[in-house]
């Protein structure tokens, strides 16, 4: 149900500035407005105007706008004022809102409030938090194409194909005498291929979109002095790691985010991984080994004469990321820059972290790998939880197609069900309060 008390909140950053914000949704914005500047505000002006407090005193001159529902973001009635970007003043603005019948709004508020009076649903509202944050052009612009509907649309349409295949198998158990030859049919089989292949391509979009959000993380990894850190100097470009000739100088784990043309990495330099004595170098090697079980990327580097036997340190990361083999110092051994994959499909780059030779080939796998050919075609943000949501159809659909092989309608029938329901919660058609607790609580306070 939508909620019918009104809720105050500063919705521009923390800190001094030229402007800041007061916004307030809900039945009392527009008495509010008219108690705290003195006008009766018609929607989608602009006024100039005094803000006063309960004796009449001026706090502060500027601009009040006000949104008449259900013509504004959260669908309710909107009131904003533009004060000047003091926190002292914003504060003093938003205690006065608070006196005259608002309370003071919690994080992401504003935008479940959108959610809940159907002007956005729960892929855009989360878009919303994504562009916010966004800490790449390219993650910008998927997250603005996700606010404007391109994720939720992708959706619907599986959602829409999925309740037409449970109406054809539903009419089916209805008719028990006909079952056999309803369960046999070709539309049925082929509509079930086909929405499998629909939510395939869907999947692939979607884990692109949680690499674009979130950045691809990148561990590097190898033995002591194979040059970790000379790599992740020549990829930061800049000194971030200290590099010697001396064996175990990394210690921990140091983490560096790089931009490459639009797409966040992050970077994760980690202990040389070998068998020591060393209290502290051994912790800095377990550590080492935590952060690859997490890690989209495995960078294996190795050099001349060592990758077979150094294998090992990549076959002992996680069976999901995407492994690398960069063979360094190819300015030692005389080797030319070069790009491979191997039987396993395994990458293999051949470049010099010292000289820079072969870095490029490094760099455009990177960007591939996290999605940026995709970044001008269309890629929208997406998030961990759509892709589990996503995961989840999938495994049911392929328990419908089992039961379908087996005639067993009424079982293919609740896996459809419960396949329509997991992509239900991408958007919020299926969504329980505490997962919508849950999401809204992560946004900003004002938004």
């Amino acid at each position: 149900m939508a909620p019918t008390d009104t809720i105050a909140a500063i919705a521009t950053p923390p800190g001094a500035g030229g402007i800041g914000i007061v916004r307030i949704s809900g039945p009392r914005a527009r008495a509010i407005a008219q108690a705290s500047t003195g006008k009766n505000p018609q929607a989608r002006k602009v006024y100039f105007c005094a803000f006063r407090d309960g004796d009449g005193a001026t706090l502060d001159r500027g601009l009040a706008v006000y949104f008449a529902a259900p013509g504004s973001f959260t669908g309710e009635d909107v009131l904003e004022l533009h004060a000047h970007g003091s926190p002292v003043v914003l504060n003093l603005l938003l205690q006065r809102a608070c006196e005259l019948g608002a309370r003071a709004a919690r994080p992401g508020e504003f935008s479940e409030r959108a959610f809940l009076n159907g002007k956005l649903d729960l892929a855009q509202a989360e878009a919303v938090a994504d562009l916010i944050a966004a800490g790449s052009e390219a993650a910008a612009r998927a997250a603005l194409r996700s606010l404007e509907g391109e994720f939720s649309r992708s959706v619907r349409t599986l959602f829409e194909a999925l309740t037409h295949l449970r109406a054809w198998l539903e009419a089916a158990l209805d008719f028990p005498e006909d079952e056999i030859d309803f369960l046999s049919a070709p539309q049925l089989a082929d509509g079930l291929l086909r929405l499998q292949a629909q939510l395939d391509s869907l999947l692939a979009a979607t884990r692109r979109g949680v690499l674009l959000r979130d950045g691809l993380h990148v561990v590097i990894v190898g033995r002591p002095n194979a040059g970790k850190s000379s790599l992740l100097n020549a990829l930061a470009q800049s000194e971030r790691a200290i590099v010697t000739e001396i064996a175990g100088t990394t210690r921990d784990v140091l983490r560096e985010t790089v931009n490459l043309d639009g797409i966040a990495l992050t970077l994760a330099d980690t202990a040389g991984l070998r068998e020591s004595g060393d209290i502290v170098e051994a912790e800095g090697i377990r550590r080492a080994r935590a952060e690859l079980e997490r890690a989209d990327v495995a960078m294996l580097v190795t050099e001349t004469g060592h990758a077979e036997s150094d294998q090992a340190l990549l076959d002992a990361g996680p069976h999901g990321a995407v492994r690398i083999v960069v063979h360094n110092k190819i300015d030692l051994s005389g080797e030319t820059p070069r790009h491979d994959v191997d039987q396993r499909g395994q990458t293999h780059i051949r470049l010099s972290a010292r000289t820079g030779a072969g870095l490029d080939l490094l760099r455009e796998e990177l960007k591939h790998l996290a999605g940026h050919g995709d970044a001008t075609q269309g890629a929208f943000s997406a998030r961990i939880r759509h892709v589990r949501a996503l995961e989840q159809v999938a495994e049911h659909l392929r328990a419908a197609e089992k039961h379908l092989q087996e005639r067993t309608g009424e079982l293919a029938a609740e896996e459809l069900r419960q396949a329509q329901q997991a992509l239900g919660e991408v958007t919020g058609e299926f969504s329980s309060d505490d997962l919508l607790g849950r999401i809204f609580s992560t946004f900003c306070i004002g938004k």
